[in-house]
Formats: C-alpha cells, sequence, structure tokens
C-alpha cells in the first residue's frame, strides 16, 4: 500500500504524520519503505537521529524527487509491504508524481481561516491527479486541533463541501508530545512518559487508514 502524507500548506504535520504511520506499520512486522520527496528533508533527518538513537530506525527512508518519486517510487514499492511518502508543503512535481502511485492521500489542515483555504488548490491537484489514478482516494483530516472553541467544527464543515477530499474525523489535537517525540527520532507510541490521547489519536487515523486497503482486498479481490 503506497501512502502520501501531501498538501499544499507547509507546517501542518505532514512529516509527524508520516513518520509516525512508518513506526507504527513497522511495528507490526511489515517491510517499510518511507520516501522522503521533501526538499526540506525532515524525514530523513528525524530517521537518521532514530538510527543513531535506536540503532534501527525500523524501516527504511530514501529521498526521492520530481519524476523520480513515480518511476522510482512505483519500482521500490514492488518490494515492500508499504510505502510512506512524505511531500513538501508546495504544489511540487515530486507531490504530483506521488498522486500518480499512491493508493490514499492525506491531507492534514490546521484549523485556522489561512490553512483551510488551501484546500481550493488542494483539491485541483488531486482532481488533476485523479486523471492519471482515478483509483485514488484523498482523505482530509483535523490536526493540531483545538481544545476549546468552534474553529474545529467550522473547519471540518468547510472540508465537507469539498468534492475532491473526503472529511474523516480522525482528529490529531495540539499536543507537546508530537514535538517532543520527534526530537528525540520517535514515535507517539514509543514516548515516555505515554501520553494516552495522543495515542489513542494517532491510532484511531492508523485504524482508519490501513482498513482502506482490507476494503479493497474484499471488494475487488
Amino acid at each position: 500500500m503506497i501512502v502520501l502524507s501531501g498538501g499544499t500548506k507547509g507546517g501542518v504535520g505532514k512529516s509527524t504524520v508520516a513518520t509516525n504511520l512508518a513506526i507504527m506499520r513497522a511495528s507490526l512486522g511489515r517491510d517499510v519503505l518511507l520516501i522522503d520527496a521533501d526538499d526540506q528533508e525532515t524525514a530523513t533527518d528525524f530517521t537518521t537521529m532514530r538510527n543513531e538513537k535506536l540503532g534501527d530506525a525500523g524501516y527504511t527512508c530514501t529521498q526521492l524527487n520530481g519524476s523520480a518519486v513515480h518511476i522510482d517510487g512505483k519500482r521500490l514499492a514492488e518490494k515492500y509491504d508499504d510505502v510512506i511518502i512524505d511531500a513538501g508543503g508546495r504544489d511540487t512535481a515530486s507531490q504530483r508524481a506521488a498522486l500518480v502511485i499512491a493508493d490514499v492521500v492525506l491531507i492534514p489542515f490546521v484549523p485556522r481561516s489561512f490553512d483551510v483555504w488551501t484546500i481550493e488548490p488542494v483539491a485541483q491537484m488531486i482532481e488533476e491527479a485523479r486523471a492519471f489514478n482515478p483509483d485514488l482516494r484523498a482523505y482530509a483530516f483535523i490536526n493540531r486541533a483545538d481544545a476549546t472553541g468552534t474553529e474545529n467544527l467550522e473547519a471540518a464543515e468547510y472540508i465537507q463541501d469539498t468534492n475532491e477530499l473526503e472529511f474523516i474525523n480522525t482528529p490529531l489535537g495540539y499536543r507537546k508530545v508530537f514535538g517532543k517525540a520527534a526530537s528525540q527520532g520517535l514515535g507517539v507510541m514509543e514516548y515516555k512518559p505515554i501520553d494516552s490521547k495522543a495515542i489513542s489519536e494517532v491510532t484511531a487515523l492508523f485504524d482508519l487508514v490501513f482498513a482502506i486497503q482490507k476494503t479493497k482486498v474484499v471488494t475487488y479481490g
């Protein structure tokens, strides 16, 4: 299964989502490839830190850019159980190439006006990708959700009005543990002391994403 963590807005937590999904999937004994398709190389830096801390990240990480994401990514996907792609926060050739080979694209949105307003170019990018990848499933969710207030609900309603994206109610809260874990090369599931709320949230997202594969097998297998 190929999962892309994407979007056109930087700083919304795409790398956090990608690295945590890779760690959690690998913890189940899956052979996972994490493709860093972001010029900022956050996933690569994270994996380097993780290898230094643990001796073995538990998954393989490689950098690909531009058309190589499509050409080499598709070839490499045949050698791994799962591929997670971390794309940059812009409409790049790398992200468009990833959309052509992905089974699922996850688009995190921070519940702020300037962030949610980027949904239209994201939707257009996905619509264009479906000309080449008609089975692409696109899901949007709230990241760094507020504990109180109406902004989460307002953002969700705005997303639900977009035809190309399906809103999923698996928000990740605005929790310090995500940053603390990342700074140590760890996933949220591995960090101590345990943050049960953060673990519950990321597990809900993980379960939904990888249940999609089971659904496809039942429907088309």
